[in-house]
């Protein structure tokens, strides 16, 4: 299938360069018999593609009307399931408008049965809000970083950036999505440490152009490492909490991602969270049900006093 698919994009490249091809010439430049180019051309007129065939002496084929855009070899589930995920990224910030205009593009090239089809997820799908967690906007991405970021994942290069205020080159390994965040996972290749980057907060420098051997993430799970690290530097606004409580008892209530428990006695333990700001970490850290006392920041009681004398109104009898 993948031998297939690639001849039938070097087909399709061929038939947009010149007005006619015979399918003799055909054969000669893709290697193949004229009975092979026959059967692609069927293919292609089945996936939607307007070939039409040239009379005369030799005879032969070329594209008609439409038929000079990019090419779609999918077939009917796989362009369902395109439309669809760019229909889910248009909620995505940072890069919505550029996901509605790949799918306006994509709409365009699909062959006509599948319009209606996509068509119709389209005006019946509608979104709901995606940030309910926190009060603090989303955060903005330009694709552009998201692209020197990918570029040199793909490349095993180097990267090199503006994070926070710092300098940093780190080897790039992975990009992760999550709570309408990306995040990259790291190695530094001078300390060895392993890290996890926010990508609306990296600002890409000159690509380097210099390669490195990898190595291998101690468990080889990048999503679980990032979920760890995250809780740590992930987010605007950090705590630390001594919880009256045994670290397995903590554990088994929060996710990963919001906060790394170090034990501290059999009773006693203590909680680094993190959120966007710190009124989300004073609605959430009651969620735990256990008495704690804040070790850092000062700030966050405050907020933790307001909730508190909301909650005693809402309480009194």
């Amino acid at each position: 299938m993948a031998d297939t698919t690639g001849r039938l994009l070097a087909l399709l490249a061929l038939l947009q360069s010149r007005p006619t091809w015979t399918g003799t010439e055909l054969a000669a430049r893709l290697g193949v018999t004229s009975r092979t180019i026959r059967n692609d051309i069927d293919r292609m007129r089945e996936l939607g593609y307007p070939v039409e065939t040239t009379r005369g002496t030799t005879g032969g084929y070329r594209l008609g009307a439409g038929g000079k855009l990019p090419p779609l070899l999918l077939d009917d589930e796989e362009a369902v399931a395109v439309a669809v995920g760019l229909r889910a990224a248009t909620g995505i910030t940072g890069i919505m408008e550029s996901s509605a205009r790949a799918l306006a593009k994509l709409q365009q090239v699909l062959p006509p049965r599948l319009r209606s089809t996509v068509a119709a997820l389209s005006s019946v799908v509608d979104r709901a809000p995606e940030n309910t967690g926190t009060d603090a906007p989303d955060p903005e991405v330009d694709h552009t970083v998201l692209t020197a970021v990918a570029t040199a994942v793909r490349k095993v290069e180097l990267l090199r950036f503006d994070y926070r205020g710092a300098a940093r080159l780190v080897e790039p390994y992975r990009l992760l999505s999550w709570e309408r965040r990306w995040h990259l996972v790291a190695r530094d290749p001078s300390s060895g440490e392993w890290d996890t980057f926010r990508a609306d907060w990296i600002e890409p420098r000159m690509p380097t152009g210099r390669s490195f051997p990898p190595t291998p993430l101690a468990g080889g799970d990048y999503t679980a490492f990032a979920m760890r690290s995250i809780a740590t530097s992930g987010w605007t606004v950090h705590a630390r909490l001594r919880v009256a409580a045994p670290a397995e008892a903590v554990l088994a209530r929060i996710n990963p991602a919001v906060g790394v428990v170090e034990s501290i006695t059999d009773t006693e333990s203590v909680l680094v969270t993190g959120a966007d700001s710190l009124e989300t970490i004073a609605a959430y850290i009651g969620m735990l049900g256990m008495d704690f006392t804040v070790e850092s920041p000062a700030e966050l009681r405050p907020h933790l006093r307001h909730l508190a004398e909301v909650y005693l109104r809402a309480a009194a009898d």
